[in-house]
């Protein structure tokens, strides 16, 4: 792989201002300001991206509680194995009161006894954990899923700048990728260039998808390896994380001669990605935007709507702290467009038995309409 070898000696680590500890404040700030007004005493932020994006904290979920509670008033409390709490005082980055629980003590106890009469529960906590709040006597649970998604899916100028320069690490592992292709490479041997590729950018693998010739028609691929040949259609997705935020990619193209029918697919693709940015207006619905694609591959011939040959999924999904957040760009859901989203455009057309297309870009919302991080693919080529 003597291409890829030259490819990875060219890359140097890039880097973005991390969150600020102001930031974290401001948010906590926004998020206990909208608990008073919704009447909650407290909320609890498990071990999850919600607790990162309110604290700065990244635990691992595991079976014990971890996490942190935030009140109404503004305050936090960390709720923490007691040893564990020599290593989380080392990560605090937002100042709180630490309560401890041992092993064969309740840690629900702790939190129903600071919590007051009615919390909100963080939408990602195991229904374990959710189960042990709801049965506290005297504890009123609620979901604070709409609470913390109206925040996080408005990114501040900070996240974007962090996912401006994972974008373009992505991008050009995305483009070492194409010039590095050889007949005869294994979709194993670009998956380990492109994780490596990340890792010399300074990112953090997460990770990525290599199909060839047929198994390009299958959005999440297939369980075995495939080796290039000449004519195979080529998709890659992959992705990345900086400071805790995702970059996510996807090119397809033709290795060699691309033929009629490959142009064809190609240009459907690329007309119904461009569909859905022209739809992607302040005020517009996430439908709205799902449906402009589906609208143009129908005129192209395919569907309609989840039929294939054409696009078996949703147009796009949110990025931020994880890969795959809100706002969803699916039928029904109504929710507007407004400056500060970001999320992916990828009406795939799948094509089975055949191949598939796959354009995955990113977008943010402006008050002039959507941009994106990094310009799309123009040609079947690459």
């Amino acid at each position: 792989m003597g291409g890829f070898d030259k490819a990875l000696a060219a890359f140097t680590p890039v880097d973005a201002p991390a969150i600020a500890t102001a930031e974290f404040q401001a948010r906590i700030a926004a998020l206990s300001a909208a608990m008073r007004g919704q009447g909650l005493s407290a909320l609890w932020l498990d071990a999850t991206a919600s607790l990162t994006y309110y604290t700065g904290l990244s635990l691992h979920a595991s079976e014990r509680l971890h996490g942190a509670l935030i009140r109404a008033d503004g305050s936090l409390v960390y709720i923490t194995p007691n040893f564990e709490r020599p290593k989380l005082e080392t990560m605090i980055r937002v100042p709180g009161e630490i309560a401890i629980w041992e092993e064969d003590e309740d840690p629900f106890a702790l939190i129903a006894a600071r919590a007051g009469g009615r919390i909100a529960l963080d939408p990602a906590m195991p229904f374990g954990f959710a189960g042990r709040l709801m049965a506290v006597r005297g504890l009123a649970v609620c979901s604070a899923q709409d609470l913390i998604a109206a925040q996080r899916r408005i990114k501040s100028p900070a996240e974007l700048a962090i996912l401006q320069v994972a974008m373009d690490a992505s991008h050009s592992v995305q483009q070492a990728v194409r010039a590095g292709l050889r007949p005869g490479v294994s979709t194993g041997e670009v998956a380990d260039f492109v994780n490596a590729a990340h890792l010399a950018l300074g990112l953090g693998p997460v990770f990525v998808a290599v199909q060839f010739g047929e198994a390009t028609a299958y959005p999440h691929g297939v369980p075995y390896p495939q080796v290039l040949r000449d004519g195979d259609m080529v998709l890659v997705d992959l992705g990345g994380r900086l400071h805790g935020y995702h970059s996510d990619i996807t090119r397809t193209y033709v290795f060699g001669a691309a033929s009629e029918r490959q142009r064809h697919l190609w240009s459907c693709e690329q007309r119904a990605q461009q569909a859905a940015f022209a739809a992607a207006q302040p005020g517009a619905t996430c439908a709205a935007v799902d449906a402009a694609a589906r609208a143009s591959l129908l005129a192209d011939g395919f569907g309609p709507g989840y039929r294939v040959p054409g696009l078996p999924h949703r147009t796009g999904h949110g990025l931020g702290l994880e890969l795959h957040e809100e706002p969803w760009i699916v039928a029904g859901n109504q929710t507007p467009l407004v400056p500060g989203m970001c999320f992916s455009i990828e009406p795939m057309l799948c094509v089975y038995g055949e191949c598939g297309v796959r354009s995955e870009d990113i977008v943010y919302m402006t008050a002039d309409g959507p941009r994106w991080f990094c310009p799309p693919a123009t040609s079947v080529a690459g």
